[in-house]
């Protein structure tokens, strides 16, 4: 697996890593716990050293279960997870300072370090982000507390989930930060407006969650598909059967260009994000040991500069339909 360096300044990962919310939230009934721990397990021997966890997902079990997968490969791997949610009876609704769900005062944070440090059995947090950006925090001060967890030993790098420029220019003037986790895809380009830009000049590293649409990206998705009981997908407009017969155009375009470089759709869609930016590293989720192979081998899918401006002709000409959140979790984007 070819390596990457996350922004600037930041560690070396490897080029894709392993989303794991997938594996116990989110995407219908958990899978089988020990089966993601093998397929953890393999990601590792296939030279994946970069996995992205929560709190959130679960809550807390996917914390759990990257701390039991991973724990003999520790210094050999880098676990990143995340703070800035209200989860559970844990914490007292009348002191929260924020919007419902949403928690980053310090003192929370310290919290959350402590017990994500028990979950991943490590005793270094290597990329700590904020989830989401609390309008009643400020940000000077969340970057300030992840700070002092550096200074103490408790965490490695500080990192920002779907946070606008203005956020990511504060932040990064109290503690550097690492890189910013947003969404970025074919189907979702919204950062490349200012974002990245702005991440190019500081140095901050893009790690884009979602790179294949959510499953829409590798063809295997089509109107009639029908998602299970509790698939968040279920809830998203960007889903509905109408949609995503839109939204097949894209899918017959990389598949067009797939056909001529012998990949897949998915591993188009992930050799394009690899080639925008070097400090660009996706981190596509699986629960299934061949779609883990697949995604892997998009990393050695070399796209020229006709192929890329191919797909940028074509993909100019197709306006994605459907918004990828309901209004209450996109309100909580781009602070």
């Amino acid at each position: 697996m070819k390596k990457r360096r996350l922004g600037s300044s930041g560690p070396e990962v490897s080029a894709l890593g392993l989303g794991c919310m997938g594996m116990s939230y989110s995407y219908g009934p958990p899978a089988d716990r020990q089966e993601m721990i093998q397929l953890l397990r393999t990601a590792v021997e296939r030279g994946v050293t970069f996995f992205d966890t929560a709190e959130a997902y679960g809550p807390f079990v996917n914390e759990e279960l990257v701390g039991e997968a991973l724990e003999p490969f520790r210094g050999q791997v880098l676990i990143a997870t995340k703070f800035g949610f209200a989860i559970g009876a844990q914490h007292d609704p009348r002191g929260m300072t924020g919007p419902p769900g949403l928690d980053s005062r310090p003192g929370h944070i310290r919290e959350v370090a402590d017990a994500s440090l028990r979950r991943l059995r490590v005793e270094t947090i290597d990329l700590f982000y904020q989830h989401r950006v609390d309008p009643n925090v400020p940000i000077e001060d969340v970057a300030g507390t992840v700070k002092d967890l550096i200074a103490a030993g408790k965490v490695k790098h500080f990192g920002l989930s779907e946070a606008g420029v203005g956020t990511i220019r504060r932040a990064h003037a109290v503690q550097p930060v690492t890189a910013l986790q947003s969404e970025y895809s074919l189907w979702m380009r919204r950062a490349e407006a200012e974002v990245i830009p702005a991440l190019e000049e500081l140095g901050i590293g893009l790690v884009p969650y979602s790179p294949l649409g959510r499953g829409f990206l590798t063809g295997k998705i089509d109107a009639s598909t029908e998602f299970a009981q509790g698939d968040f997908r279920n809830s998203l407009p960007r889903f509905t059967p109408e949609a995503r017969k839109a939204n097949q155009a894209l899918v017959d375009l990389l598949a067009s260009i797939g056909r001529r470089k012998g990949a897949t759709p998915g591993q188009v869609a992930l050799a394009w994000l690899l080639a925008q930016k070097p400090w660009i590293v996706p981190i596509p989720g699986t629960t299934k040991a061949h779609r883990l192979a697949e995604n892997i081998g998009a990393a050695d899918v070399e796209l020229t500069a006709e192929d890329l401006a191919d797909i940028e002709r074509a993909a100019s000409r197709i306006e994605v339909q459907g918004a990828r959140y309901p209004d209450r979790l996109e309100q909580l984007t781009g602070r």
